[in-house]
This record gives structure tokens, sequence and C-alpha cells, in this order.
């Protein structure tokens, strides 16, 4: 209760299998629930055949969690699209600076080649 942010005290208290906390660990299991549905939803909404990658701070942190089953499940549970969905890959991004990266890269690209005012 004391914790500034308490999302890692929870996850730590939820993927504890010594002394799991049982109100941490159904917090966990419905936060990973949604996340399967939305992703799921997101998924089917822009046809994302290529895969979909899930990114963040969180999904690394929590993979016991992500790979037990519940998301998965979540993720297929659309129905007759289930099958649809289950041709999608599915990434974790591991790499924390996954995004500093991709500005970088950016930055780099407009450097070789700069837009005009006009684009």
């Amino acid at each position: 209760a004391a914790a500034e942010d308490p999302a890692p005290v929870i996850v730590a208290a939820a993927l504890n299998t010594e002394q799991s906390c049982d109100l941490c660990r159904t917090t966990l299991e419905t936060f990973v629930s949604v996340l399967g549905a939305e992703t799921g939803n997101l998924a089917l909404k822009i046809m994302a055949t290529g895969g979909i990658y899930l990114g963040g701070g969180i999904p690394p942190r929590i993979m016991p969690a992500l790979t037990n089953g519940a998301f998965l499940q979540a993720f297929l549970n659309k129905g007759r699209f289930a099958d649809l969905l289950a041709d999608f890959p599915l990434h974790v991004i591991l790499d924390s600076r996954v995004g500093l990266r991709g500005a970088a890269y950016q930055v780099f690209e407009l450097a070789e080649h700069p837009k005009s005012p006009h684009e």
C-alpha cells in the first residue's frame, strides 16, 4: 500500500510461486484476459496478418502470465474468427529501448532524406 507505483508489487506477488497472493494473482489474470481480448479485437479491426507486437514495459515483466494460455484463449475467443486469428503471429517486444531506437532511426532517415515543407 505504501508503494508509489503498486503495479510492480502486484505483479511480483502474483507471479511468486512460493507465496502467491490470491488477490494479486486474480488482478493479473484479469489484466491478461482483457489484454488478450482487446489485442484480438485490434488484430481483427486492422487485419494484422503480419503479426501483433506487444510493446511497452508491462508485457516483458509478465511473460509467465502471458504464456500460460489465458492471453491466447482471450485473444482467440472471437467465435467464427478464431481460426483466422490463430494464423496471426504474436510477439512480445523484449527490447526496452525499441522506442528510442525507432526514434533514432527516424532522425537518421530525415537527415538523409529531408522532406519539403509541403509534404
